[in-house]
């Protein structure tokens, strides 16, 4: 079986985050025009950017079921903007020629957090998953954060090679917010005993933003996968850095090694 790499397409930079429901459709088709470069297996995980977190942060969805508040509108609504989003990503995959298969969460996974339950659906090609509104035998429902499904998949498939989070704007982590940041405030090697002052979108965002990117990284470069965050704006960065080869970014340890 060919080597398999886990790609992050963050909500950040596939989706103009502060507009409802806006895919950044330029982006998408320079991030599959790489996937078409790549000639191993890929799991891409996409997030949701506007297209999930505004209204699930509305519906307060990542907090389970409230008495009182119309959250199944939310859910429907969620699910449904994220298929929307989820075939974007996966017609310009196609369009590219890419053999995919795509796995919405809600239909295979329950619970929240690095132990949802749920069998991993691979397919020999490209598979593509992301972030959704699942079911959760105790709060009713919850956000499973791309990050989760991150950890899940690099570390139960036999045959990954490295996980790497493409995110938007910056170059990866950053030792203090991006507005105030100079180029040397890229950490190049980051491990959990190190602090850094990233930005949280939290008015946005309902999964964590690149504190839960970088403890999933953690928790997978523990496991002795390699372990990347980098800009996906900058395609060939993005390319390098699933074939393994050196590249700008932030490279991730657990600490342990």
């Amino acid at each position: 079986m060919s080597s398999t790499v886990i790609l992050k397409w963050g909500g950040g930079l596939i989706t103009r985050k502060s507009n409802l429901c806006e895919a950044n459709y330029g982006v998408i088709d320079s991030l599959s025009e790489i996937c078409r470069r790549f000639d191993k297996n890929l799991v891409i995980i996409h997030g949701a950017g506007s297209f999930g977190h505004l209204k699930a942060k509305k519906y307060r969805l990542a907090e389970g079921n409230i008495p009182g508040i119309d959250q199944n509108t939310g859910v429907k609504e969620v699910r449904n903007d994220m298929l929307e989003l989820n075939s974007i990503v996966v017609k310009s995959l196609q369009n590219h020629g890419l053999s995919v298969m795509t796995y919405p969460p809600h239909k295979w996974a329950t619970g929240t957090g690095p132990n949802f339950s749920g069998e991993l659906p691979i397919h020999e090609g490209i598979t593509v998953v992301y972030g959704d509104v699942v079911d959760d035998s105790e709060k009713g429902f919850g956000i499973l954060s791309g990050d989760d499904l991150m950890y899940r998949y690099a570390t139960e498939l036999l045959d990954v090679e490295r996980a790497v989070f493409a995110i938007g704007g910056v170059d990866g982590i950053l030792r203090v917010p991006p507005e105030h940041a100079k180029p040397e405030d890229l950490i190049e090697v980051w491990s959990p005993q190190m602090e850094f002052e990233g930005e949280h979108a939290s008015d946005i965002d309902v999964t964590g933003g690149i504190g839960l990117k970088a403890a999933r990284g953690a928790m997978i470069a523990e496991k002795g996968v390699d372990v990347l965050i980098i800009n996906g704006e900058i395609p060939e960065r993005v390319l390098s850095a699933i074939n393994g080869q050196s590249v700008k970014g932030t490279r991730i340890v657990s600490g342990n090694s």
